[in-house]
């Protein structure tokens, strides 16, 4: 599934002397350091739900870091409390289906690139990481979050939505099968410390600066690692979960369209957004 020489064509070390970069956009930031560590910054107020757009802008922002030949990328929020709140429910809620369908594919392109990524991941976890936030990070392979009060975890069942394959995929790459048929069936959202002790995440850091300077210890680690047998490594022990995306990309698409056009689909998500009005306006 992954031809060598594919491989060989993203994989390099970084030599000293790398020319630092930057760019941003509406969305997101991106910045390179003088090591070739990429720091790619969600910040789409006030949480930085995945829209449309976000998407975009984080499926751009990787093509960026692999053609530039980054070693790493660590994937933060600006936001002082939240990491992401997952997809923006908007996208879902009386949908126009062109736009939902490019949505979802676009969705799809992001976990791709970032769970499939030959360059080192880590995710400096500064917040609350539900649903597609916690996707995010744990496509990554690394995961560093800022103790306190923040959760994280997939509770798509506590609205009525089944997580799709290659979110329970993604999961069950983290922590054990038993933990996640249990996470999942029971939409469990981790604290910090629990997230710890079942694997969901790798350390714990006490601000923003420290899940950062953890990811890059993290990333330390492979210096002296051969970068091409690491990254094929990498690659051959996410195979299958890929592997299954990109044969049925199309049914897993459709499959979603046609949930979204379902009433009753609808009629909850209508009551959900009016719930959150209702804690808004408090």
């Amino acid at each position: 599934m992954f031809p060598l020489r594919q491989i060989v064509s993203n994989v390099r070390r970084v030599v000293p002397g790398f020319r630092a970069m930057s760019s941003s956009g509406p969305l997101t930031g991106l910045e390179v350091d003088n090591e070739g560590i990429a720091t790619l910054t969600m910040q789409r107020p006030p949480v930085n739900s995945l829209n449309l757009e976000l998407l975009q802008n984080l499926s751009k922002a990787f093509d960026e870091v692999s053609k530039n030949k980054c070693k790493a990328l660590i994937l933060t929020s600006n936001s002082p409390t939240v990491f992401s709140a997952g997809l923006d429910i908007m996208e879902m809620y009386k949908p126009d289906i062109k736009r939902a369908e490019t949505f979802w594919t676009t969705l799809q392109e992001v976990w791709i690139k970032l769970f499939g990524s030959t360059f080192i991941t880590a995710a400096a976890i500064n917040g609350h990481a539900p649903a597609g936030g916690c996707l995010l990070a744990m496509s990554c392979e690394y995961r560093a979050m800022v103790g306190g009060k923040y959760k994280i975890g997939l509770n798509e069942t506590a609205l009525g939505i089944v997580a799709p394959k290659w979110f329970m995929d993604t999961m069950t790459n983290t922590i054990s099968q038993r933990e996640a048929e249990l996470a999942l069936t029971t939409a469990r959202m981790f604290s910090v410390d629990e997230a710890l002790k079942v694997g969901l995440i790798d350390e714990l850091a006490t601000d923003k600066a420290d899940s950062i300077a953890k990811c890059k210890d993290f990333i330390e680690k492979f210096d002296t690692i051969p970068p091409l047998a690491r990254a094929i490594t990498k690659q051959r022990i996410r195979e299958q979960p890929l592997a299954w995306m990109k044969k049925n990309r199309t049914q897993d698409t459709q499959e979603f369209l046609n949930f979204l056009q379902n009433p009753k689909v609808q009629q909850a998500l209508e009551m959900y957004i009016q719930i959150l009005k209702m804690k808004a306006a408090k």
